[in-house]
């Protein structure tokens, strides 16, 4: 085949264990899974009744991933950029109209992630009902750690979730709080997509979102799973 240019190539994330890499597909993003960030973003509606979950995405070649410290461009055009830790998803294999007891089957394991937002440009296009792509699928916006396979983490659904930004706790919180269970979200996006190998879930973040600075040293972690280190430059 002749390509008018060379073929991007393709964002992948390591795998705890092994040389393998998995390469990423799509990325999806669950909107305000805790009831307590969805109370802090002025949701309250939604905080305390079991509504379906809305999702967004972010191009995958806004995945930014690998080993040790990461290196994180803080983006242009925003003063107000947010840090959001979440625990993801990957799914080695796919399909469409899961159900919830199969769902699980889909998962090839978790990581540490941290879904940046420009907050202002957010607040600003929700304002005049604009879209919000721009505040969430920028340029190196889905910060990913190591993926730890399911055979070594089983399949998480309660543990501590926490973030450090220089040293300092800013989020923390536990799975079990969220309002979608993992299968529940693999369940639900699978009616409005087909699902496939590749795919990253970004499952909710808890309290405490806030903004960032350029040289901010963050640290991120999920029980049972290797942490992640990033660094705003």
């Amino acid at each position: 085949m002749d390509f008018v240019f060379a073929p991007h190539a393709v964002p992948v994330l390591p795998v705890l264990g092994t040389e393998q890499r998995f390469p990423v597909r799509r990325v999806f993003c669950v909107g305000r899974n805790y009831a307590d960030h969805a109370r802090e973003m002025g949701a309250v509606d939604q905080a305390e009744g079991r509504e379906p979950p809305f999702f967004f995405t972010k191009p995958a070649d806004a995945v930014v991933g690998g080993t040790g410290e990461l290196s994180v461009k803080y983006p242009p055009q925003t003063s107000n950029l947010h840090h959001e830790v979440e625990m993801v998803v990957a799914l080695g294999a796919g399909g469409e109209n899961v159900a919830v007891d199969a769902a699980k089957g889909l998962i090839f394991g978790y990581a540490v992630g941290l879904d940046l937002t420009r907050r202002d440009m957010q607040a600003k296009a929700k304002s005049k009902s604009h879209p919000w792509d721009m505040s969430k699928g920028f340029d190196q916006s889905a910060v990913a750690g190591v993926i730890t396979p399911v055979a070594l983490s089983g399949y998480p659904e309660a543990g501590r979730i926490w973030l450090k930004v220089n040293g300092q706790i800013r989020q923390e919180g536990d799975l079990s709080a969220m309002m979608w269970t993992v299968a529940d979200i693999i369940a639900n996006l699978s009616t409005l997509v087909r699902l496939e190998a590749g795919d990253l879930i970004y499952t909710g973040t808890p309290a405490g979102v806030g903004p960032l600075v350029r040289g901010d040293v963050l640290e991120a972690g999920v029980d049972g799973l290797c942490p992640l280190q990033a660094q705003i430059r």
